[in-house]
């Protein structure tokens, strides 16, 4: 059975910015440019958001962050697991991470865009609890984005 261990770490590090381009590669595959709406490692490492690593046995397989917007309000960001440790619950297990950490930062509502062609992300953020919202912040209602949202208590 591997060894799981999930922790905030830094998102410039070799291994986790590889999986980071990972995504980054899964998603250009799946939308246009201006239909991405991606932070980049700088922006991962702001002071604002906190960027959490799954391992399985020491190797970076999923990630996510949660990013303060607003007084009280966070928002979901780069939540993925790698298809090599699918099937594992990794998702499951950040975004329980994420709520968490929302909760230690006092927020009482935690949001997210995602795209209209990633169905594990939409079942995922389905099972845990997400619910549809509008368009927040500096998104635009677009064709592919889907917005959620979940009160965290």
């Amino acid at each position: 059975m591997p060894t799981l261990e999930i922790r905030r770490e830094d998102p410039a590090v070799a291994d986790v910015r590889a999986l980071i381009a990972e995504l980054d590669q899964y998603l250009t595959g799946l939308y246009d440019p201006d239909e991405n709406h991606l932070l980049d490692i700088e922006s991962l490492r702001a002071r604002d958001v906190s960027f959490y690593v799954a391992r399985l046995d020491g190797v970076a397989q999923a990630c996510g962050a949660v990013r303060v917007i607003e007084p009280g309000v966070g928002e979901v960001k780069r939540v993925y697991a790698s298809p090599r440790a699918r099937g594992q619950g990794l998702g499951r297990r950040i975004m329980a991470v994420l709520e968490e950490r929302a909760r230690e930062l006092g927020l009482r509502e935690l949001k997210l865009e995602t795209g209209d062609r990633q169905l594990e992300a939409l079942a995922l953020y389905e099972v845990c609890g997400y619910t549809p919202c509008g368009a927040f912040g500096d998104y635009q209602q677009g064709v592919t984005s889907l917005f959620f949202a979940k009160p965290i208590r």
